[in-house]
């Protein structure tokens, strides 16, 4: 049986944080399906669309990661609802620190609650990216600071010419 997962988020930008979770995660699954919130309320840098190319030109352009293991998809419906949509029992999530524990756990429980049959599963990015954030990243390219070591050259490219 094939699995699949999804890995819900915003990626605003996607970073080398998320990706570590992309990577891990292909060893474990046979398809990750990407789900780019596109949740009205919240104040994005880059729009949906936008959103769905940066992650489309970082992952397999820059990455050159194997298009036939990921889908990279736009979402406003509950994740629940994006499980069921592509046949998924597992939803990914990232953890970076402890702060980032308590918020997730939660999530998990309310989808859990919407639907018994999901499960989610936690991975961590390696240490050296455990540090990042995408609100980070872009206050720091916004003060012109060098972001090399935070994301792909196709996604600096965006957040530069976003703030040019």
């Amino acid at each position: 049986m094939s699995k699949i997962a999804i890995y819900p988020g915003t990626f605003d930008p996607i970073t080398f944080g998320h990706i570590d979770v992309i990577k891990k995660s292909l060893k474990l699954f046979n398809k990750i399906v990407v789900g780019v919130s596109d949740e009205s309320n919240k104040n994005y840098l880059f729009s949906s669309e936008e959103r769905i190319e940066i992650v489309n030109k970082a992952l397999f352009k820059d990455l050159k990661l194997n298009r036939k293991k990921i889908k990279v998809v736009s979402f406003s419906s509950l994740t629940t609802d994006l499980c069921k949509k592509y046949k998924s029992n597992i939803i990914l999530r990232g953890l970076r620190a402890v702060s980032d524990f308590e918020y997730e756990f939660q999530l998990a429980g309310m989808n859990r609650k919407l639907n018994q049959n999901i499960e989610t599963i936690f991975l961590m990015s390696d240490v050296e990216n455990q540090i990042i954030s995408s609100k980070f990243v872009k206050e720091i390219v916004k003060l012109k600071g060098d972001i090399k070591k935070f994301t792909t050259k196709s996604t600096i490219k965006s957040l530069k010419d976003k703030y040019e």
